[in-house]
Formats: structure tokens, C-alpha cells, sequence
């Protein structure tokens, strides 16, 4: 098979969907890997290293899709992309179809076969492909909010783990999935005062049981959540609904009751957030204020650190890569289930259930 890799040309996207190492893996495989001139640079992997892999290098993404039977990405396509689709083409990246009904009806139009990474799940419902993403954006997401605290980026000056004699800041975590315990590791570790909410009580006393009653866990409803939000300094969105959209979890009001130069960070925002208030923006231009309280809300937060980033997501998505390439889309998706769960799109018809409940569309039965 003739697997293409296009440079990603989303807003401050570094990362690249496969590594030189991922690429001689599905060479051994017997397949081609067609890679777009400059993919790898922004994640410190030049043409040559891909070369000396074994890739062909093409001048063009329209030459990498042209020729390519399987295309593995990090990010959705974007408007000058569309184009470039087929309906005998695979594509396999992050979609989040949930949070764009423009980019699902594009992708539908083409008539594509699109295999979200943040989709795939296995029988005992893990989402193995989105999980190094997010412990990426969890980690990063309190040291973002860390640097929009101080006053040089608008904040309100606070130090997040203080100094003797002076309180530490208080960072709340709305969600104790991938990202929030991630959040919550880095967050202790500095020294801030951390509360953690969600409405598992199994995961919260999972997360107190490891973080040996450092962190604070509350069970969230509305009055819980409008209480933490009011006290923090950082508030960090953390919450997933596989493939589905975001709940609103913190509302305007409770916006506006938060502290003037507080921070919040939405790593929801690439399934449409679970701030009221939450826009996505971008790493050119990463926040906006509203009621006084700065909003950090990058949708592909891990291309902050593209290099560790691409390796985390090559080591997770090279097997189900492979799987494709090896056996073809149909015997694939018979073989591997937690594939077939991550099927958003096929021959103009939608196959995720919470992608159709999102648009109210139909769904199809795989």
C-alpha cells in the first residue's frame, strides 16, 4: 500500500504524523511511504533522515495525496485540503467531527473514509490514540496557565506553588480523565493548592488514592463547579465525551465570578469546550479575555512540543497504521475492533454514533 504524509499546515502545528522509525517499520511491512518535503522539520526530522528510512519525498501535498492509498496526519484537514480528498482514499488523523458540522459535511462530500485517532476505543473503553495527546495537553495545559498568570502575559501576578509564608496559587481541574490527572501531576508537583472535579466517584478516589490526599476531590454539579471556579487562580477543562461534543460545564456567570487575571485553559476546546465562554484560538494568537479572566484556548496544544509530541503519537498509532496497510480497510476493521470504533466516516455516510447525534444525522451500523 502507498501510505502519504502531508506536511501539517494547521496554525503553529510542528507536529508530523510519523517518525523515521515509524516509517522504516512499514517499509519492513513492504509498503511505500510517500512523505511531503518539510513534514518532519518543525519536529527536528529533516527530509534526509526520512530518506535514509526509506521514504520518497514529494515537492507537493497534492502530489502525497494524489498517490496515496492511506493518509496518516495529526490534524483534521483544513478548507485548502478538501480538495485533495477522494472516495477511494483513507485518511486517519484527529477529526473531532463533533465540534464542526462544516468540516464533517465537507469531509461527507468527498466521500472519504475517515478514521478518527481520538475515536478508536478498546473493548474495556480506553481511547489508546488520543491518551499520549493528552497527557501531553494535561501537563502543558498548567504550564501554559502558569506563564498567563504572571502579570508580563495579563495575569494577576500569582506564583503558582508561592513561596514560604505566601499561599500558593489554587488550581482547579474540571475533569479526572487523561488530561486531568496529568494536569493534577504537574500542578502538585509545582507546589499549587489542587482541586479535582468529576462526577466518577471511582476515578476520583483512584486519584486521591495516587496522589495520596495532596489533591483535593470534589464531586462536580453545578454548585460545586461555581463554588471551585470562584476561588481559582487557574482553571483547567479537562472534560471528554468520546467523539462527542463537550458539556457546558462552566457557565458566563460563573466567569464572571472569577478572579480579575485569573487564567482558564480549555483542553476541551478541540471537541467545542466546556467553557461557555471558550472560542478556539490558536499558537499565532493563543488568548482572548472576557469579564477579566484570560482564555487559553489552542485547540492542538501538544504542537507546542512537537518533537515529543510526534514521537508519543507514532508510538500509538503505528499498529493500527500498520493493521490498514496490511490488510486492507475492510479485513482491517473486521480484525480490530477498537479500529472499527474509530470508523467517522464512510462513502458519504456518517458511522459514529455521537458524530451523528451531534449534527442529528443518520448513522450508519457497522
Amino acid at each position: 500500500m502507498v501510505i502519504g504524509v502531508p506536511r501539517e499546515i494547521k496554525d503553529g502545528e510542528k507536529r508530523v504524523a510519523i517518525t523515521p522509525a515509524g516509517v522504516s517499520a512499514l517499509l519492513h511491512h513492504g509498503h511505500r511511504v510517500l512523505i511531503e518535503t518539510g513534514a518532519g522539520a518543525g519536529s527536528g526530522h529533516a527530509d534526509d533522515e526520512y530518506r535514509a528510512a526509506g521514504a520518497d519525498i514529494a515537492a507537493t501535498a497534492k502530489d502525497v495525496y494524489g498517490q496515496a492509498q492511506l493518509v496518516l496526519k495529526v490534524k483534521e484537514p483544513l478548507s485548502s485540503e478538501y480538495a485533495l480528498l477522494r472516495a477511494d482514499l483513507v485518511l486517519f488523523t484527529y477529526l473531532h467531527l463533533a465540534s464542526s458540522e462544516s468540516l464533517t459535511r465537507a469531509l461527507l462530500d468527498s466521500g472519504v473514509t475517515a478514521i478518527g485517532y481520538e475515536t478508536v476505543q478498546t473493548d474495556a473503553g480506553t481511547l489508546p490514540l488520543l491518551i499520549p495527546m493528552s497527557e501531553v495537553a494535561g501537563k502543558m495545559a498548567v504550564q501554559v496557565g502558569s506563564r498567563y498568570l504572571e502579570t508580563d502575559f495579563g495575569g494577576r501576578g500569582t506564583l503558582v506553588g508561592g513561596v514560604p509564608g505566601v499561599p500558593p496559587a489554587e488550581v482547579v481541574i474540571i475533569g479526572c480523565g487523561v488530561v486531568g490527572i496529568n494536569a493534577a501531576k504537574v500542578a502538585m508537583g509545582l507546589g499549587a493548592h489542587v482541586t479535582i472535579l468529576d462526577i466518577d466517584h471511582e476515578r476520583l478516589r483512584y486519584l486521591d488514592d495516587i496522589m495520596h490526599g495532596n489533591v483535593i476531590t470534589v464531586y462536580s454539579n453545578p454548585y460545586s463547579v461555581a463554588r471551585a471556579a470562584g476561588y481559582a487562580d487557574l482553571l483547567v477543562g479537562a472534560v471528554l465525551v468520546a467523539g462527542a461534543r463537550a458539556p457546558k460545564l462552566v457557565t458566563e456567570d460563573m466567569v464572571r465570578g472569577m478572579k480579575r487575571g485569573s487564567v482558564i485553559v480549555d483542553v476541551a476546546v478541540d471537541q467545542g469546550g466546556c467553557i461557555e465562554t471558550i472560542r478556539p484560538t490558536s499558537h499565532s494568537d493563543p488568548v482572548y479575555t472576557v469579564h477579566g479572566v484570560i482564555h487559553y484556548a489552542v485547540p492542538n496544544i501538544p504542537a507546542g512540543v512537537p518533537r515529543t509530541a510526534t514521537h508519543a503519537l507514532t508510538n500509538a498509532t503505528l499498529p493500527y497504521a500498520l493493521d490498514l496497510a496490511d490488510y486492507g480497510l475492510d479485513e482491517a476493521l473486521g480484525r480490530n475492533p477498537a479500529l472499527r470504533r474509530g470508523l467517522n466516516l464512510r462513502a458519504g455516510k456518517v458511522w459514529h454514533p455521537a458524530v451523528a447525534a451531534a449534527f442529528n444525522m443518520e448513522c450508519e451500523s457497522a
